[in-house]
C-alpha cells in the first residue's frame, strides 16, 4: 500500500505528498477549465502515468533480457472529450527506441507485448482510446 496526502491550496492548486519518499508535486486546473495551467493538471498526470508506466514495464523486460534501451522515450498526446462528461478521450503514445541497440524482431515483440500489459493502461476505462506506436531506429 502507498499513501498519498493531498491538500487544496486554493486557486485550483493542489499539493500532493508521496508517503514513501516525502516528495511533493502540485497540480493546477488547465486554462480551458478555469485554471492557470501553471502545473500538470490531474488528467496530465494520468497521461504522464501511462507514459512512465510503459517505459518502466519495457525497462523491466529489457533488464530481464539483457537489452540496453537507455534513452528510450515516450511522447504522449492527451485529448480531452466533453461528451457526455469532461474526461480523457484519447492518449496517443509514441515509444521511440534509441539508435544503436539493434533489437531483434523477437526482442521487439517481447517489449511491445509488455507495454500492452502496462498496469496503468489496464486500469483506464475502456472508453479511453489508447494508441501505442513503436518506433525503432533504422
Amino acid at each position: 500500500m502507498v499513501s498519498i496526502d493531498i491538500v487544496y491550496e486554493g486557486n485550483l492548486i493542489c499539493r500532493a505528498q508521496h508517503g514513501p519518499s516525502g516528495k511533493f508535486l502540485s497540480t493546477d486546473a488547465p486554462v480551458d477549465n478555469g485554471g492557470k495551467g501553471a502545473e500538470f493538471s490531474p488528467t496530465d498526470l494520468v497521461a504522464t502515468a501511462l507514459g512512465s508506466c510503459l517505459l518502466t514495464i519495457i525497462g523491466l523486460v529489457a533488464q530481464r533480457n539483457q537489452l540496453d534501451i537507455r534513452g528510450a522515450k515516450v511522447h504522449v498526446e492527451k485529448e480531452m472529450a466533453s461528451s457526455p462528461n469532461r474526461r480523457i478521450g484519447s492518449l496517443k503514445t509514441i515509444v521511440a527506441f534509441p539508435p544503436g541497440n539493434n533489437l531483434s524482431l523477437d526482442d521487439r515483440k517481447k517489449l511491445e507485448n509488455a507495454a500492452k500489459l502496462c498496469p496503468v493502461k489496464q486500469s483506464l476505462h475502456p472508453d479511453v482510446q489508447i494508441d501505442i506506436e513503436f518506433v525503432y531506429p533504422e
